[in-house]
């Protein structure tokens, strides 16, 4: 279930001293009796207090709003903290205080929509304005924002037959997912419907003319409003919990609906099999991939906007299956994915040598790191601070991630032999002033890269390597010319992505396991700190202790030193440490830095860093 905190006090509803109750039983909630307590309690000064009430006599405040939610429109200052405001969040833990019930944090991914929608109709549902968030064999929990009002517990514990427990929250919480979660149910249950229905009649066609009218009525399926509808509310949803990719996943009966968000998977809806076909049908639709084929794998994309307004794009990608096609939307905000230099992880001395390689006019700069290390969001970022109006950025990509008005971009397209070196060499006779390539696979890809380098362009492109100076081993594996390396690399960058503690809940006195620690930093050495950060778990971060990455980091510039080493009987070791002698700073100190201020935890970087060999 969802976030509940227990609350501290008991209720205030009825008076113990045979003064007057704070709210009138069985009744909403006035906004002048909960103005008139919280001034009492001191978490709205006098002031505050008056504004409210003259607002709300003024017609300013909207009389059909809850009053919690027109105080927190206002936003006051907490009268105990004033260095905050008082929330709708910090409301609702108060009201749940005065009615001695427990708070809750409505989390759909954690509610299983399907079952609490079967306990009432949505219309009792919207009348009290109650939601349901847990059923059991012997209770149901329903969460309301009207704890006064407790009428009808005895008649639904009556109909239910079971235990009714009572949790508060949040008002407009309890307003939008009491909508979604019958909406989306709904639509799932009437597209199933409608699935079943025209499976039924498949199964009793006679004649021709029958199979052409069914032929008619499958292909809405994709169109079908309940389906647009699914479809809608989980492009939405993903965009709300900063997901990086959607996984839509058939199975048998019932398939599942998963969301990678931080780097971790988490499951957020189940739906029946038939339901799933429409849906993947629909997205293939939006994306202009082919409907019919579902045999072999597709590429497509289609462009949404988030709830706030963004244009967001995202890459589709389906499988055949045993059960159907699985899809997989990646999903790439421009507020995630393109980002400052400082909100990329660089610390400032990793900032200024990675602006001094690729403020270079012509050479290769090589970003390498396993897939999902951050290496996209690196470039972009990189791109979009290069594109000024005097340069020409071009890139060829496989396929293009994300389009930017600010680059000319090119899509490989390995259907008609235009790959990664035939794309450079066309980009060759664009008078281009900056490439990127997207990745370099082979020796063709490698030698259109160097030749671009050395005809004065500055090449960007990324490598699939363990660390920094291991990417000169592999270019040299695949076959490119060492002497020639040598004339055009600037430098190499590794990279990987950690999660990082929840500035709202982390720890910042947990005390630091040494052999972690030493693990951590081995082979080198590290001063251990005195305390580091570690994960508590709170709303905002759905209780993991984690919220949003941040990427670490091996880079080195090639100096006249390390150009030198680089011949065909170079030994990586000694390269290596010939790189940390000219200053590079190791994946595992960069991350170990990354812990000692207190960004990241010492299990979670050993999670993402390469294997000591």
């Amino acid at each position: 279930m969802s976030t509940v905190k227990q609350s501290r006090t008991t209720a205030h509803v009825l008076p113990t001293d045979g003064a007057a109750p704070r709210f009138t039983p069985n009744h909403k909630l006035q906004l002048a009796q909960v103005v008139a307590a919280l001034v009492e309690d001191r978490m709205l000064s006098d002031e505050d207090g008056k504004r409210v009430m003259f607002d709300a006599r003024s017609g300013q405040g909207r009389l059909d709003l809850h009053p919690l939610v027109v105080i927190a429109n206002l936003k006051p200052k907490c009268a105990r903290e004033p260095d905050k405001l008082l929330s709708l969040e910090m409301l609702t833990e108060w009201l749940a205080e005065q009615s001695g019930l427990a708070y809750f944090k409505i989390d759909p991914m954690k509610i299983k929509m399907a079952e609490v929608t079967e306990v009432i109709g949505q219309a009792y549902a919207q009348r009290y304005r109650i939601l349901p968030v847990a059923v059991s064999a012997e209770n149901v929990v329903f969460a309301t924002s009207e704890p006064m009002v407790t009428n009808w517990r005895a008649d639904l514990a009556h109909i239910l037959r079971k235990d009714v427990q009572c949790v508060v929250a949040n008002p407009l919480d309890v307003s939008r997912y009491l909508m979604e979660f019958y909406g989306v149910t709904r639509s799932v249950r009437k597209a199933k419907d409608q699935k079943d229905s025209a499976r039924d009649l498949s199964n009793k066609i006679i004649n021709f003319e029958q199979l052409l009218e069914l032929g008619k009525g499958a292909s809405l399926g994709a169109d079908d409003q309940h389906i647009v509808q699914i479809v809608d509310w989980l492009l939405q949803y993903a965009f709300e919990q900063r997901a990086s990719d959607i996984h839509l996943e058939p199975r048998r009966e019932n398939s599942n609906v998963r969301f990678r968000i931080d780097g971790v998977m988490h499951k957020t809806f189940e739906m029946p099999t038939p339901v799933m076909t429409a849906v993947t049908a629909r997205i293939k639709v939006l994306g202009r991939m082919d409907l019919a084929e579902k045999r072999r794998p597709q590429d497509g994309r289609l462009k949404a906007r988030s709830p706030s307004g963004r244009e967001v794009e995202m890459r589709l990608s389906t499988m055949p299956t045993a059960f159907g096609e699985k899809v997989v939307m990646r999903i790439f905000d421009p507020d995630i994915v393109v980002k400052e230099f400082s909100q990329l992880g660089f610390s400032e001395r990793e900032g200024r040598l990675w602006e001094d390689m690729i403020a270079v006019p012509h050479g290769i700069v090589l970003v390498t790191g396993p897939t999902g290390s951050g290496k996209t969001t690196t470039l972009y970022s990189t791109l979009k601070r290069l594109a000024t109006p005097e340069i020409n950025v071009c890139t060829v990509e496989d396929p293009i991630e994300m389009v930017a008005p600010e680059f000319n971009q090119m899509q490989v397209q390995h259907n008609i032999d235009l790959g990664f070196a035939e794309g450079v060499r066309t980009l060759l006779r664009q008078d281009p002033d900056i490439i990127m390539v997207g990745e370099i696979r082979d020796l063709e890809t490698a030698q259109m890269a160097i030749q671009a380098a050395l005809t004065g362009h500055l090449v960007l492109s990324t490598l699939h390597t363990n660390d920094a100076p291991s990417a000169l081993q592999r270019l040299m594996d695949l076959g490119a010319p060492y002497y020639l390396l040598q004339g055009t690399i600037v430098g190499i960058m590794a990279q990987r992505l950690v999660r990082t503690l929840c500035p709202h809940c982390k720890r910042l006195d947990a005390k630091v396991d040494e052999i972690k620690w030493k693990a951590l930093c081995h082979p080198w050495r590290a001063e251990v700190p005195a305390r580091i950060g570690a994960p508590v778990g709170c709303l905002e971060c759905r209780k993991t202790g984690y919220l949003g990455r941040t990427g670490i980091y091996e880079m080195f510039r090639v100096s006249p030193l390390l150009r030198s080493m680089i011949n065909p009987g170079v030994e990586l070791a000694k390269f290596t440490e010939a790189a940390l002698k000219e200053g590079m700073r190791p994946l595992r100190l960069s991350a170990a830095m990354h812990v000692a201020r207190g960004v990241t935890t010492i299990e979670e970087v050993l999670g993402v860093l390469p294997p000591i060999e």
